[in-house]
């Protein structure tokens, strides 16, 4: 086999989970992809030609491999999603804040050996070892993530991960995300803390000057073990794995990686490297900018990076060798017009492109995880934790 590319428009869902009626009542009704050309005059027609037409409207003969997926992580998660994506499937967590939770992480430190103390008086976070701040994330939707910010001039970064995957053991939040940068440093971490609503005391992540070159990030899931995924084992037998966009951030691995967030640079990058790579490689690429234009519910700029998206797509597809495979998807739903600027819980469209891939019906699978063991058993590495193959139904 050759190269296999996963190329992930993010949050470009295409209808509401049927558990919605259960879990999120806000999303019953999204749906992103008919919501946006509803909006505004949208044109992507080779997603539409290769299969997003038959997924969608039930028109059409498409010219790939195609169906949609369930999502197996609860609620509508870009890292999560991902986790699944790569043969993961992800536990149900809790929503904790450091409040309720700091006795037993300062217990579970100092058994560990480290100085744990509470630099702030009024506050709930830790520093451990003069060096790492534990505390509330303050980005993201509340209780969901506990953030381990490091001084890298004082430890390593895998000293920090040391610290961060004792708290993973000790929580049960969705996330623990430990990052830091040798630019910023402990005084300048503790400086920036604050409480952002009652109770929720962490670093003001864009203010502690840690972002931009150097930036050292890695997310830790609940229930989520990177070893057992698709992109581990795949780097494990030699095969390049190329991380560009999110999946820089939010897939563990150890090769070449780029978090480039604008479409173009995105999708430039990967087609340079693309030309240039091994025989045998593997991509993961995340065009963002769908999600951030879900986020900031703008139908014109989603509808302007889907566009820029399918251009690239139409000319791209030619330059895919004889036994190269694409696979286009999602990680979850942005709806920009359900009335709110999270994610959306909504199905995922799949579409396979490939000059030996048969244009037929994948159906709908239970899993985004089937998608991470199909790619495994493309490359020929073992099989993720999670997931089915469905490359016997495509080739």
């Amino acid at each position: 086999m050759s190269r296999i590319t996963l190329l992930v428009l993010d949050g470009f869902g295409v209808g509401a989970m049927e558990d919605c009626k259960e879990q999120k009542i806000e999303d019953i009704n999204a749906n992103t992809y008919k919501h946006i050309r509803e909006s505004v005059d949208l044109n992507i027609p080779t997603l539409y030609n290769l299969g997003l037409g038959k997924i969608v409207d039930q028109v059409g003969t498409p010219s790939a491999a195609y169906g949609k997926s369930n999502l197996a992580h609860p609620g509508a998660d870009t890292f999560m999603g991902h986790q699944e994506l790569m043969g993961s499937r992800p536990q149900v967590s809790k929503k904790r804040l450091m409040k309720e939770i700091r006795g037993t992480l300062k217990q579970a430190l100092v058994e560990k050996g480290y100085t744990v103390t509470n630099p702030i008086e009024e506050s709930t976070i830790l520093l451990v070892n003069g060096a790492v701040v534990i505390g509330d994330n303050l980005e993201s939707q509340l209780g969901n993530i506990i953030n381990v910010v490091g001084d890298l001039n004082q430890l390593s970064f895998s000293e920090v991960t040391k610290i961060g995957k004792v708290v993973r053991e000790n929580v049960d939040t969705s996330r623990v995300i430990i990052f830091g940068n040798e630019k910023s440093n402990i005084e300048t971490i503790l400086s920036v803390v604050k409480e952002k609503n009652p109770g929720q005391w962490g670093v003001d992540a864009p203010k502690a000057n840690v972002y931009g070159e150097g930036y050292r990030v890695l997310h830790l899931g609940y229930g989520v073990d990177f070893e057992k995924q698709f992109a581990h084992k795949a780097e494990l037998q030699d095969i390049p794995v190329y991380r560009i966009g999110k999946t820089a951030d939010v897939i563990q691995a150890n090769g070449y990686n780029d978090p480039v967030v604008n479409t173009k640079d995105v999708l430039e990058t990967y087609a340079k490297i693309y030309r240039n790579s091994e025989e045998k490689a593997v991509f993961l690429v995340n065009v963002q900018e769908t999600d951030l234009a879900g986020h900031k519910e703008d139908t014109e700029w989603y509808k302007e990076v889907l566009e820029e998206s399918d251009r690239f797509i139409a000319a791209f597809i030619p330059q895919l060798a004889e036994d190269d495979v694409l696979i286009i998807t999602a990680d979850h739903g942005n709806d920009p017009t359900i009335g709110h600027s999270n994610h959306t819980r909504e199905q995922t469209p799949i579409l396979v492109v490939g000059k030996k891939v048969k244009s037929v019906s994948i159906g709908t699978r239970e899993t985004m995880a089937d998608i991470a063991a199909t790619m495994a058993e493309f490359v020929g590495v073992e099989k993720p934790e999670y997931g089915e193959s469905f490359l016997h139904e495509i080739l």
